[in-house]
């Protein structure tokens, strides 16, 4: 006889922007550790409050510039977390957008 396999329970989230759920892995962790430091979180496992984006990047583009992040990790993000995000969103938009040749058009 065989056993009838349960279906793995697979946890939501949702973006804090634009409020869609997904499974948890789909989506890109900013956390907020214990000692204050806002950071990306690719592993998705670092110790302390986390906020989940989707991968639109006019997602990325309003918790960056917007007051999104500050509400769901309940504290005021520094212009310098705020340019670390930044910089992570500036990496997303590369691997997405062909790189321009500036061939003056």
């Amino acid at each position: 006889m065989t056993k009838k396999g349960r279906r793995k329970h697979i946890p939501q989230r949702t973006c804090v922007v634009c409020r869609r759920s997904f499974p948890k892995r789909e989506l890109n962790r900013i956390v907020r550790s214990p000692e204050g430091e806002v950071f990306y979180d690719p592993t998705g496992k670092a110790s302390g409050r986390g906020a989940y984006l989707c991968d639109d990047l006019a997602c990325w583009e309003k918790a960056v510039t917007g007051t999104f992040l500050d509400r769901a990790l309940k504290t005021k993000l520094t212009p310098a977390q705020r340019a670390a995000l930044k910089e992570e969103l500036e990496r997303r938009r590369a691997l997405v957008e062909p790189p321009s040749h500036g061939n003056g058009s």
